[in-house]
């Protein structure tokens, strides 16, 4: 579908708890023509649909996903998150379910109190009276009206959500026992209300657990500033963040949010990036650097040119990539949704099948029942059979609602990405976290990923009579007038040393070759033994052990000479990131098997590969070059390999890969290309990630098997009449409770770690 032939609409659904209402929600839309790329996130409650010209209308998709059983909170014309508006209807759900737990457990409690005297001691005038009245606004009204509501829509619609269980346990026990007005029977009133009530508490729990597992990207929707002092007619003026264009200039003041990404054109400072990078350290800024809205100014006061607004922001884009990862879908949830796609009707089927097998053969089943009598204290065997066949058809409706198997894949996924979000790793895809944990080689670029990309000064080597000092003041004299990267390299890293370039005149450049200039009357010659020995230079041999060590080593070596005779060798590299060697040592602990591939020549990617410990190099690789590479590690080693890249040559590669990986630092492109951004641009976040990405999936598996575990050994239990119904509610909110509970185990265990990534 093009662009320019659809649009997106986002639908706010608070209902949509669990994967598999996500999936009746995707079934249901997917009905609808012109309907085509669907996006649910049950982190936000959000649906985004991708929409065909001419296809339905807002209020259209609105009505089918209410025909399928849910409200929908709100309509807007885009997908892009809105922290306020996501984070107030997050807060009316809550509020809302904490009323309806309220008018549901305070006329609940009260039938419990009354229960009791009733059945043991003394009976009450009157009683099925009051419980019957009691458990009305429970079970009809404020309490269950919206769980009703849900499953008469659902089942109208040809689909089964989880409301439709608790609706049919919980109705059919209210009018039953209203036959007890006209034939003396037992009362199943209090088991109606009861249900109601611990449906709503799982609900209300639920809800609060999930605020805590979706707290770090509420927080990061939150963190941004609401207004901007932006220079207009030349006064200072404030106006909201939404008013901002690109090229407005912002004046930040010390203490103040930088509003939006920008460019600093006036001014130097400490900004606190911690919330884009992870990183306590403020990072110093001066003229020319960029900017990250939402980060703080410590000091200076800093003008800042406005270059990203909106949803272009860095802010905006992890957002949307946590978005993302929590809406993605896991492969191993193929597995959970085969599961709950069929599993409401055939819950109802042996619902069905319990009431009929105590009906028709209940002297097969009594046994058993006496059996449990003697050590499970809610068995009552002296009932009659159809109140145990009631019993039994009740207890399988609500012990087998499938919310934690719905739920096991999304909170693992909603804590992980949080996680991760806060250490400055952004994983894009939930197919990302369970393919990461089977990669066997993790393929790096060099430039700009292993290294810093930028040449800097490393060695000096002088002539024999010549001072160091002298050497470099020479160069740097006459690199100076040079905008060549070598040439910054020599003049900063002078100027680091404490040495001040002098004035150059006559200045003149052979190209690629080198430079030339006159220093306080010396002539001085730069560059390369080729242009020095045409011109002439003297004392060249004396220098060929120092440069031919230097080249062995990947440097760049140039040759100074003035006068006429060779001064020394100014050595220039594109040195190593200072977490290089930590990171490529943490792969090899995770058994990985790590290759470099790069454009650079052999000698200069042999001497990093050496000075860090790559296992492979494959050197003077093009852009194009890269992705059969990758394609040829894929076939040696199966489809099992990451890469790492951080420029736009790398983006094709990433992509090929079967996990990319971009350096946050890097190119727009790449980043868009991978399945995983380090935001703060170091290499150890590979480890980090992998650790991450690991646990996470560990968390999911974990869930999967208890939630399909639970009903498994449940199930048989309550068609038996072994459960009690109000037992099963209560099994079944502790299931939910325990997944979201288990997921949430990983943020803690993972916050307590002192080493970096390595997650329990």
């Amino acid at each position: 579908m093009s662009e320019g032939n659809s649009s997106r609409i986002a639908l706010t659904v608070p209902g949509m708890g669990s994967d598999h209402c996500a999936g009746i929600v995707r079934k249901t839309l997917e009905r609808l023509d012109g309907v085509g790329e669907i996006q649910t996130n049950i982190a936000s409650h959000r649906v985004s649909i991708e929409v065909e010209r001419g296809g339905p209308d807002a209020d259209a998709l609105k009505r089918a996903v209410e025909g399928a059983g849910y409200d929908v909170a709100a309509v807007s014309g885009e997908a892009e998150a809105d922290g306020e508006s996501d984070a107030a209807i997050d807060e009316d759900y809550l509020r809302q379910a904490r009323k309806r737990l309220w008018i549901a457990g305070v006329p609940t409690t009260l039938i419990m109190l009354l229960m009791m005297p009733h059945m043991f001691w003394q009976p009450i005038p009157g009683y099925l009276v009051v419980v019957v009245l009691l458990a009305f606004p429970v079970v009809f009204t404020y309490g269950g009206a919206a769980t009703h509501r849900s499953s008469w829509r659902s089942l109208k619609n040809g689909t089964f959500n989880m409301d439709v269980l608790i609706s049919m346990g919980s109705l059919p026990p209210y009018l039953i026992g209203l036959v007890g007005f006209v034939y003396p029977m037992t009362s199943f009133v209090e088991m109606a209300a009861t249900i109601m009530t611990f449906h709503l508490l799982g609900r209300y729990l639920e809800a609060l657990a999930k605020g805590r597992a979706s707290q770090a990207i509420r927080r990061l929707l939150t963190l941004g500033a609401k207004t901007a002092r932006v220079e207009r007619n030349g006064e200072e003026v404030e106006v909201p963040i939404k008013e901002l264009e690109p090229g407005d200039i912002m004046v930040v003041r010390p203490g103040d949010k930088i509003p939006t990404d920008g460019e600093v054109i006036e001014g130097e400072s400490h900004l606190d990036e911690s919330i884009a990078t992870g990183e306590s350290i403020p990072v110093y800024k001066r003229t020319g650097d960029s900017v990250i809205g939402a980060t703080i100014n410590k000091e200076g006061r800093l003008r800042v040119k406005a270059t990203r607004v909106g949803g272009d922001t860095f802010l905006s884009q992890v957002v949307r990539l946590i978005d993302q990862a929590q809406g993605s879908r896991v492969p191993i949830q193929e597995f959970a949704d085969r599961m709950t796609g069929r599993f409401v009707p055939a819950v109802l089927l042996i619902s069905l099948a319990s009431l009929a097998a105590w009906l028709l053969i209940p002297d097969v089943l009594r046994p058993i029942l006496d059996w449990g009598a003697s050590f499970l204290p809610w068995v009552n065997p002296d009932a009659s059979t159809p109140v145990l066949a009631l019993i039994a058809a009740i207890a399988v409706l609500v012990i087998a609602c499938p919310c934690a198997l719905g739920l096991a894949t999304p909170t693992a996924l909603m804590v992980g990405s949080g996680i991760g979000a806060e250490r400055g790793i952004l994983i894009r895809s939930g197919e990302a976290i369970q393919t990461f944990k089977d990669i066997k080689v993790m393929v790096l670029d060099k430039t700009g990923t292993i290294t810093r990309g930028e040449p800097k000064l490393t060695e000096v080597a002088t002539a024999e009579g010549v001072e160091e000092k002298e050497l470099l003041r020479l160069a740097a004299s006459v690199e100076n007038a040079s905008e060549h990267p070598i040439a910054r390299a020599i003049v900063d890293g002078s100027i680091e040393r404490g040495i001040k370039p002098g004035e150059v005149s006559e200045f003149r450049s052979t190209g690629a070759r080198g430079v030339s200039g006159r220093v306080e009357g010396k002539q001085v010659l730069i560059g390369n033994r080729r242009l020095l020995e045409e011109e002439g230079i003297a004392g060249l041999a004396a220098l060929d052990d120092a440069m031919q060590a230097l080249e062995g080593k990947g440097r760049t070596a140039v040759i100074v000479a003035a006068e006429g005779h060779a001064q020394g060798i100014v050595a220039v590299a594109d040195t190593l990131k200072k977490e290089s060697i930590e990171a490529i040592r943490g792969m090899h602990e995770l058994g990985l098997h790590v290759v470099m591939i790069t454009g650079d020549n052999e000698r200069a990617a042999r001497a990093v590969a050496d000075e860090v410990g790559i296992d492979e190099v494959q050197a003077g690789v093009l852009p194009e070059g890269k992705v059969d590479a990758i394609r040829k590690l894929q076939e040696k080693y199966g489809n099992h390999v990451a890469m790492v890249g951080d420029g736009i040559n790398d983006a094709a590669a990433l992509k090929q890969a079967n996990v990319g990986i971009a350096i946050g630092a890097g190119a727009d492109v790449a980043i868009e290309a991978a399945d995983v951004t380090l935001v703060r641009g170091e290499l150890t976040g590979v480890v980090e990630a992998m650790h991450l990405s690991r646990a996470t999936f560990g968390k999911i598996v974990q869930n999967l098997l208890w939630a399909s575990g639970y009903n498994v050994a449940a199930i048989p239990m309550a068609a038996a009449g072994l459960l009690h119904p109000m037992i099963g509610v209560i099994a079944m909110t502790a299931s939910s409770l325990s997944v979201i509970g288990n997921s949430l185990l990983l943020k803690r265990r993972y916050a307590r770690t002192q080493p970096k990534g390595e997650v329990s």
